[in-house]
């Protein structure tokens, strides 16, 4: 009977449907942080400083990292691991999952992109993030119980920030690839070895320059709008936004020449 089960907890139904479905609930859960942090909540904190009162305000800002951060935070790297692991489980599940020509297909290029992209970013928010918030968090209770700031704190913040703002760069482009992966119009095709061999040369290029500077190892380390720091800096939200759907832009105009069979 268990051979012929061909319920919800079988293994086809588990890579196709059950792991997938998580994947999707937490990756909501993910990413939906991620723009609250960098559309919301950086601006709103700013916001504190720029108060007439500038104690109370900064007080008030102490108080909302304190309690409100730290709750996001806790929710924010906990659903980009579930993410992860879901994601991981869905190819181990699934039985031939990475099958004969999943590199030279369109739909393997593309799945595994998002992949790159989505490991990249948990890293960040493991790796970054949550390593310099614990910094800012720390910094925020001791402030509000009497002690005295910090230094690093504004440092940590700032690194943590453009990790956070690269995540958001690398998201669209990231979701994109996921939903191409099943719903593109050349995910059925093959890829020559030279169209293959083009396209990683230029993803991975674009991957690793962004991430690099986002951490700070470009010759222009962490200063706000020098060199590509501009593309997390500026006002508001502009270029952030200007920069994921730029990232976004070029990856579309390289799936449909590489892509297309």
């Amino acid at each position: 009977m268990l051979a012929d089960y061909t319920g919800f907890f079988s293994r086809a139904s588990l890579g196709q449907f059950g792991f997938r479905w998580l994947h999707i609930l937490a990756g909501i859960t993910w990413i939906g942080l991620l723009y609250y942090f960098n559309f919301v909540q950086t601006a709103a904190f700013a916001q504190f400083e720029e108060d007439p009162h500038k104690e109370i305000g900064g007080k008030a800002r102490l108080i909302a990292i304190d309690k409100i951060a730290r709750k996001a935070l806790w929710w924010f790297r906990w659903s980009a691991l579930s993410t992860f692991v879901t994601g991981i489980l869905i190819t181990v599940v699934t039985e031939k999952y990475f099958n004969e020509g999943f590199g030279k297909s369109a739909r393997g290029l593309s799945i595994s992109t998002g992949m790159l992209l989505g490991t990249i970013m948990m890293l960040n928010v493991w790796g970054v993030i949550w390593r310099c918030q614990k910094v800012v968090l720390a910094n925020a209770a001791n402030v509000l119980a009497g002690g005295a700031p910090d230094p690093a704190a504004a440092a940590a913040g700032r690194k943590a920030g453009m990790a956070s703002r690269q995540n958001t760069i690398f998201s669209v482009s990231m979701l994109f690839f996921m939903v191409y992966t099943s719903h593109g119009p050349y995910a059925g095709g093959t890829v020559s070895a030279s169209k293959m061999g083009i396209y990683w040369a230029i993803t991975l290029v674009l991957i690793v320059v962004l991430e690099l500077n986002s951490l700070g190892l470009m010759p222009w380390k962490t200063q706000p709008n020098k060199g590509l720091n501009v593309l997390y800096d500026g006002p508001g939200v502009r270029n952030p936004l200007i920069a994921s759907f730029g990232l976004w832009a070029i990856f579309l105009v390289l799936s449909e020449i590489i892509f297309k069979f």
